[in-house]
């Protein structure tokens, strides 16, 4: 059994748009009746679950009569997730209440868990309903998501929710049961049980989402296991083409978790999407941080965006982003102190100064 009960307290359950819905945009509700008895069966069994469910832009599509599935447009995609999200907490409240459970809605956007404040504050709503033996049934608020401001798939919104719940396990049901070494179409692919280095296998993944009504695909799956894992999570990627998927024991690729004891803070920062700005570092810089040290500004070389003191940044080395954390100084005092010795910085600002740009107490590497 994927995340037994014992040794996962907590889980995190993401079910894809084409297993909810059937091509012809109605819902698949024998499948998903099994899939909820599994649920019921292991929060009886203590487990605490929580759903990330798509589905809700294509049952509003067929309601509407839209084309593509309601994906021609954003407006066309906001008004179908507008009328299918209320249809679909409809049939997960139904069929979760003929198994003695009490269906919670939480519609999230981006910056509900992008932001510290309101990302803790969807941490307590989880923890407080799945206490309660409720199962929170969480979707984005694509009505209001803008292209610039969403997830745009289910999968990392189903990793940043694990983190917020405090989860130990992630299940993404799928149309496939897991990563293969190619495209499982094609001859000779090989299945993948166990993935401990993601950048090993980053290179196998297709884009594409196999039944056209997602917005994912499996580089989508495999952002989602980069950010449950740096969180000390485990992810596995299942098929939800078979009958009750949570139970019995059916194929699927697990990404491991390597480090169980990582901060919450420090979680939350290394699963981020957004930054508000970026801290350019030389090589000598880099190297400092990769073996814990702060951020000085003897090693910043440049300093791009607009961003306050406590606004998430993004560290970037010579080759690229190495490291997120939170900002000690805004964007013109760090850009006044790029290059300088901690001793130059009273005379630079005129007040007393901190010791770094950004503290290793607020930076995770990535």
């Amino acid at each position: 059994m994927l995340f037994p009960p014992a040794s996962c307290p907590r889980l995190v359950v993401k079910v894809g748009s084409a297993l909810i819905v059937d091509g012809d945009g109605g819902v698949r509700r024998p499948w998903l009746a099994g899939l909820v008895r599994d649920i019921a069966a292991r929060v009886g069994a203590g487990q605490q679950v929580a759903v990330v469910s798509s589905g809700a832009i294509a049952l509003g599509a067929r309601r509407l009569g839209l084309a593509k599935g309601g994906r021609a447009s954003l407006d066309d995609a906001q008004a179908a997730a507008a009328t299918g999200q209320i249809a679909l907490a409809g049939v997960w409240a139904g069929l979760l209440e003929a198994e003695g459970l009490v269906a919670a809605q939480m519609l999230v956007t981006l910056d509900d868990l992008e932001d510290r404040r309101r990302y803790l504050n969807a941490s307590a709503t989880l923890a407080r309903l799945m206490a309660l033996r409720a199962v929170p049934v969480v979707n984005e608020n694509d009505s209001v998501a803008t292209a610039e401001i969403r997830f745009g798939d289910n999968d990392r919104l189903a990793a940043r929710v694990a983190q917020a719940a405090g989860a130990r396990g992630v299940v993404l049901l799928s149309d496939v049961d897991g990563l293969y070494d190619r495209n499982p179409a094609a001859p000779g692919a090989t299945h993948i049980a166990r993935i401990q280095r993601i950048d090993a296998v980053a290179h196998m993944a297709d884009t594409a989402s196999a039944s056209g009504m997602g917005s994912g695909g499996m580089v989508s799956k495999i952002a989602a296991a980069r950010i449950a894992t740096a969180a000390g999570i485990d992810l596995a990627i299942s098929s939800g083409r078979v009958d009750r998927p949570l139970s019995g024991d059916h194929r699927h690729s697990l990404f491991a978790a390597e480090d169980r004891e990582v901060s919450a803070r420090k979680a939350w920062l290394g699963g981020g999407l957004t930054t508000k700005g970026a801290i350019h570092v030389d090589a000598g810089a880099a190297g400092a941080l990769a073996k814990g040290g702060s951020l000085l500004a003897a090693g910043a070389v440049r300093v791009e965006g607009k961003f306050g003191r406590g606004d998430v940044v993004a560290v970037e080395g010579p080759f690229g982003i190495i490291a997120r954390g939170l900002a000690e100084y805004d964007a013109a005092d760090a850009a006044a102190l790029v290059g300088r010795r901690s001793d130059e910085h009273a005379a630079i600002l005129g007040y007393a100064p901190r010791t770094a740009l950004v503290h290793r107490s607020h930076l995770v590497m990535l």
